[in-house]
């Protein structure tokens, strides 16, 4: 029915994830070497059959090609398919690492009329690509796919979704034309993952995933005034159940490495059941209700956070939605439990760290500073009579990134200036943020004249851009908002925070999906998006956007003045000419 997605994969193991139209027993087969297959029986949750087909034994930096079979028949590849072999895809040990990653992907058709209202979809562009034999600027397809929320939108639902939703329920009673429960989120995903191209590029592209607030709903988690004000309604309690439920099956169980899948306390359930099942399939949707519940109501009972090792790299994805506390007056992006666990993961004696978190650490200054001055004037800095203006300007202009939460932000940032300046293990050569949400793309740095280089470099969206007005309100804000974002953030005695940071490239309001390659001390980045030409809309063409070479300096040395190159000749568009003079200008921004 949907998949298979090739998930958490490490140098000799892979996770493979499929939903069946049945209860049966999933097989994973390799083509060359068939007598190796590895086996999982189906479970069940809410009517809906699922495997995760747990691959070991396989050699470090290989792609072998694979078959999927239900009951012994061969069901993937899909029959008459035109599309290379789906492949099992191990990480190196050693040596370059290439990842991509984006966020905010909505679900509609690749025709002429969704092109000219949402755009080309840069992740089935780069797919389309990828299968005929276009790996983009970087030379090599990538070893990773990180998505970094907005996977799925429950709250602005397509036409196809709402004609789903209607056949089941009236749509002028609450939600509306909102997701309501499991089956619907269970659609939502597979209008969301069927398309073919999309298809096969997840069943070989290994992926780990995070939330962000539109996987629930809007505005998730700003505060807790938001919070009573959803669970006031009668369709909350049901939303947020089916939402984190779903996001277990679909999405998370597919980021834990074998060693934290075994301690995840419904696999351990579905794994106990299972032994006591015989051949039976096992029906896991009371426990999967209860635990959604129960990690809505009480989130130190779990942690959606991980980490993933990339060759001579770390990775460590944060949740920024879901372990929030929303103490009016003492509001935190990460709770105290999880604010410990990211201390105990940001260490050096690594090429790069990565740290991926959906919203970004890093805005333009001056936008941080509004938002800094939103939290304080919601405390009341600037009388009490205000914090309801305070609070609806939160919601309206979603003033929620980590500026809003500055004693996170700056906790956060103490801990990775003791990595920069090797106060943790040996210093990497970066400290990457990966982050996406605000429907734009850019890259910032963090003034530093030694120790590693720490840089924000954001992807949004892959296929939901802002509307054109829309557009040139972020880029003037994002240009401009500086000196009144600091005359606000000073006027409510909001302290300067730790960090000083600039622009580097950007913004870029296309579609598109960022390509990142780490080699030892080097770093290049570029953002591809898709282009229609010749009225060919189900076959758009690679874009770049934008291709930047980021110098990285030897570990205490100087850092130079000159922080990225663009490479020439490689923007498309109608705009192109003029992009890439702006992107020339920008790149050589010095430090300052």
């Amino acid at each position: 029915m949907l998949g298979p997605l090739l998930r958490h994969v490490d140098a000799t193991s892979a996770a493979v994830w499929v939903e069946t139209g049945r209860a049966g027993k999933v097989a994973v087969r390799l083509i060359e070497q068939p007598d190796r297959v590895w086996r999982a029986r189906t479970f069940a949750v809410h009517g809906h059959h699922y495997a995760l087909v747990e691959v070991d034994g396989l050699d470090p930096g290989t792609r072998t090609a694979y078959q999927v079979l239900v009951d012994g028949e061969v069901v993937w590849p899909p029959a008459g398919t035109d599309l290379p072999a789906s492949t099992l895809t191990t990480l190196p040990e050693d040596g370059a690492v290439r990842l991509a990653f984006g966020s905010c992907r909505t679900s509609v058709p690749h025709d002429a009329v969704h092109h000219l209202s949402h755009g080309v979809d840069a992740l089935r562009s780069y797919a389309l690509a990828l299968a005929d034999g276009d790996p983009g600027p970087l030379g090599t397809p990538p070893q990773l796919l990180l998505l970094l929320g907005d996977q799925v939108y429950a709250d602005s639902t397509s036409a196809a979704m709402r004609e789903f939703i209607a056949a089941r329920r009236d749509l002028d009673e609450e939600p509306g034309p909102e997701l309501a429960d499991y089956e619907e989120y269970a659609h939502l995903y597979r209008l969301a993952w069927s398309e073919p191209a999309l298809r096969w590029l997840l069943s070989w592209l290994p992926s780990l995933m995070i939330f962000d607030d539109h996987d629930v709903r809007d505005d998730w988690n700003t505060s807790q005034q938001w919070r009573e004000e959803m669970e006031a309604t009668s369709w909350w309690h049901g939303r947020i159940v089916a939402g984190l439920g779903s996001y277990w099956v679909y999405q998370h169980l597919g980021n834990l490495s074998p060693a934290a899948r075994a301690e995840d306390p419904l696999w351990v359930e579905l794994r106990r059941r299972q032994e006591g099942a015989g051949e039976a399939e096992v029906d896991l949707t009371d426990a999967v209700d209860a635990f959604a519940e129960r990690t809505d109501a009480e989130p130190l009972s779990y942690r959606w956070s991980y980490t993933h090792r990339l060759g001579r790299n770390r990775l460590v994805v944060v949740d920024s939605r879901a372990s929030r506390r929303l103490d009016p007056g003492d509001r935190a992006m990460l709770d105290e439990r999880e604010t410990r666990w990211v201390d105990e993961q940001l260490v050096g004696d690594v090429d790069h760290l990565l740290v991926g978190t959906s919203l970004p650490f890093l805005l333009p200054r001056g936008l941080h500073h509004l938002e800094s001055w939103n939290e304080a004037l919601v405390n009341g800095g600037w009388g009490h009579r205000l914090t309801g203006v305070g609070e609806r300007l939160r919601q309206e202009l979603d003033l929620e990134h980590w500026g809003a939460f500055a004693a996170s932000f700056d906790r956060v940032a103490e801990m990775v200036d003791e990595v920069a300046d090797g106060r943790r293990g040996a210093a990497p050569s970066s400290v990457l943020f990966l982050s996406g949400d605000v429907h734009h793309s850019y890259v910032t740095e963090v003034e530093r004249r030694t120790g590693s280089r720490i840089l924000q470099l954001v992807c949004s969206p892959i296929r939901n851009p802002l509307p054109r007005a829309a557009r040139a309100i972020v880029a003037g804000l994002s240009h401009g908002a500086r000196p009144l974002g600091t005359l606000l953030a000073r006027s409510a005695r909001v302290p300067d925070p730790r960090w000083d940071w600039h622009g580097v490239a950007g913004p870029w309001f296309d579609n598109n999906l960022a390509l990142l390659e780490l080699d030892g001390t080097d770093l290049r980045a570029a953002w591809v998006g898709g282009k229609v030409l010749g009225g060919e809309h189900d076959r758009p063409r690679l874009a770049v956007v934008a291709d930047l070479e980021l110098d990285v300096p030897p570990v205490g040395s100087e850092h130079h003045d000159a922080v990225a190159r663009v490479h020439p000749g490689v923007v498309g568009g109608m705009r192109g000419r003029l992009r890439r003079l702006r992107e020339r200008l920008v790149a050589r921004r010095s430090l300052r």
